[in-house]
């Protein structure tokens, strides 16, 4: 009898337990059902995939909202990306206009969820790929919010948006004014704030975090005017706004030989012509050449980028930043972010038999200096061989290609938007990292040689946990490292500040202010001493003091 009372009560705790779900919810649109999935005996999960959060937009028009749906709609399958080339050969297409879709990942305790926290996805790709799930390892989905949300307590969102030709082709005027992708971002944010309450979150804490150009886009999308008050806190992941591949200053001229590969005039009707032209054709027009060489680094080669159009973005990126003065702000780069792009345009870095010459370092500061002459090469090029000494070894040749393009892609516009934050700033604060976990294939698989630290995306693979999803192809290490980016991120998500929160995190990470300059250093050793300051000062100091006040060649 006792033991049949004891099987009651387990049955009735395992019901209790399994009932710890929203079920069906009531958005804007109309009523939605996901998943709930069992994570341990108190312990669920709601996952709702592919709602969608605005119509499928018009070519090369703003997105508009959706127009809803009748019964329950069944929210358990991801949707397709947005038209894009397919990767690495650009030689075909993949994805949908009928993108514009978002999934939400809520965790629930012993019951349901309520006011939690919302940090919500940008996916990077260069503004010309990618989509709102990422690449899928072992059926695990590298931007699945089921890790951050559950062992942050945190609500996580992804959505698509408009990326390539459709996503960012512009005339440079009222024709094709341009930044679709943008707008897109911006329907899905407000629909977070609009709808998330059902969900069981607080639509006044939200935050964006994303990487590379999905960094560069949570940067946008803090400084356009058109989401006052829509942003709590963000984080941007190598790529900020003022990065030189993140605007296109000459978008008339790109949208006209876009205009000619799909035999459209480049007149006045050339607009009416690229509205009426088959989207796959349009995008693999826009597919950009990736042939580089130290005189032609592939950087120049981005041009399907953001417009200052006179309304998402109304001025110079660097003149919006009061528009994020009371938004909490995290940016950070990793230590060798620009390898795989050095790799394209000197691969010798990445020979283990050749010598990398003292030439492709000239040439490649020569390219990133052109505007002012011979002055600007000189000056470069003292700054970035001081510390060589009279015959400098192989591996520093090739360290210093990669600390070249690091800089000038990624870190000094990063640390240049880190300043302007903080000086501009009223209630938000600024925080700033720099992440050095080694590259996992160092020195096992080529072409990435034993010295090659944090490379371009290293990082997300800690951020979205699958060291935890995927533990067999991680080491211990790779879990701490995974603990403590989870932790500061959604504590920072939580309270606007990294160390405060609902987990422990190794190391005090101080504000960055216009005058401590202090940074943390994120990897798997860390301990207190990983704080530093003045991060790169003097190379900071040549790209945007000494450079900017040499005199320009005519």
């Amino acid at each position: 009898m006792a033991m049949r009372g004891i099987w009651i009560a387990v049955a009735a705790f395992v019901t209790t337990a399994s009932a710890t779900s929203l079920g069906v919810v009531s958005t804007e649109g109309g009523m939605v059902e996901g998943e709930n999935i069992r994570l341990g005996l108190s312990h669920h999960m709601d996952v709702f995939r592919g709602i969608p959060f605005a119509d499928t937009p018009g070519r090369f028009e703003k997105p508009q909202r959706h127009p809803g749906w009748d019964g329950i709609l069944k929210a358990t399958e991801y949707r397709n990306g947005c038209v894009q080339l397919n990767i690495p050969m650009m030689t075909d297409t993949s994805g949908s206009e009928d993108c514009l879709y978002l999934n939400i990942w809520v965790p629930h305790g012993s019951s349901v969820s309520t006011n939690l926290p919302i940090m919500v996805w940008i996916y990077g790709g260069g503004f010309l790929f990618g989509d709102a799930m990422g690449g899928n390892f072992f059926d695990n989905y590298l931007y699945s919010g089921q890790e951050i949300a559950d062992r942050g307590n945190v609500i996580v969102v992804t959505f698509g948006y408009r990326v390539g030709t459709l996503g960012f082709l512009s005339t440079g005027d009222s024709d094709l004014p341009g930044n679709y992708g943008l707008w897109d971002q911006q329907a899905a944010i407000a629909w977070v704030h609009r709808n998330i309450r059902s969900f069981g979150g607080d639509p006044d804490n939200i935050t964006l975090f994303g990487e590379s150009a999905g960094g560069a886009s949570v940067s946008f999308q803090t400084l356009t005017p058109h989401n006052k008050g829509l942003i709590k806190r963000a984080i941007s992941q190598s790529g900020v706004a003022l990065c030189p591949w993140a605007v296109n200053r000459n978008p008339r001229q790109y949208a006209e030989e876009v205009a000619l590969k799909v035999n459209c005039p480049t007149d006045g009707r050339m607009a009416a012509c690229l509205k009426m032209t088959d989207p796959k054709v349009l995008t693999m027009a826009g597919a950009p050449s990736f042939s580089s060489s130290p005189d032609q680094p592939v950087v120049n080669n981005l041009l399907l980028s953001p417009v200052i159009d006179g309304d998402f973005l109304p001025d110079e990126p660097y003149n919006l930043f009061h528009n994020a003065a009371d938004i909490d702000y995290i940016a950070g780069v990793n230590d060798m972010d620009a390898h795989f792009v050095a790799g394209f345009d000197v691969p010798s870095i990445n020979s283990q038999l050749m010598n990398t010459p003292v030439e492709d370092v000239k040439r490649l500061l020569a390219s990133f200096t052109k505007e002012k002459g011979k002055l600007g090469f000189d000056n470069a090029y003292s700054t970035y061989t001081l510390d060589w000494g009279s015959n400098p070894n192989r591996q520093t040749i090739k360290k210093t290609v990669v600390a070249i393009e690091t800089d000038f892609i990624f870190l000094i516009p990063t640390q240049t938007a880190l300043y302007l934050h903080a000086n501009s700033s009223t209630t938000g604060r600024t925080y700033s990292y720099l992440f050095s976990e080694p590259n996992r294939m160092g020195g096992l698989v080529l072409p990435y040689p034993s010295w090659v630290g944090a490379d371009h995306a290293d990082d997300l693979q800690y951020v979205f946990g699958l060291p935890f999803t995927t533990p067999l192809g991680y080491w211990p290490r790779h879990r701490d490292v995974s603990r403590y980016m989870i932790a500061y991120w959604t504590n920072f998500a939580r309270t606007g500040d990294p160390n405060k929160g609902e987990l422990s995190v190794p190391a005090a990470w101080p504000e960055f202010t216009d005058s401590g300059h202090k940074f943390l250093e994120i990897n798997s050793k860390m301990d207190p001493s990983y704080v530093r300051e003045k991060l790169r000062m003097r190379y900071m100091r040549f790209w945007t003091s000494v450079l900017p006040n040499l005199p320009e060649i005519v």
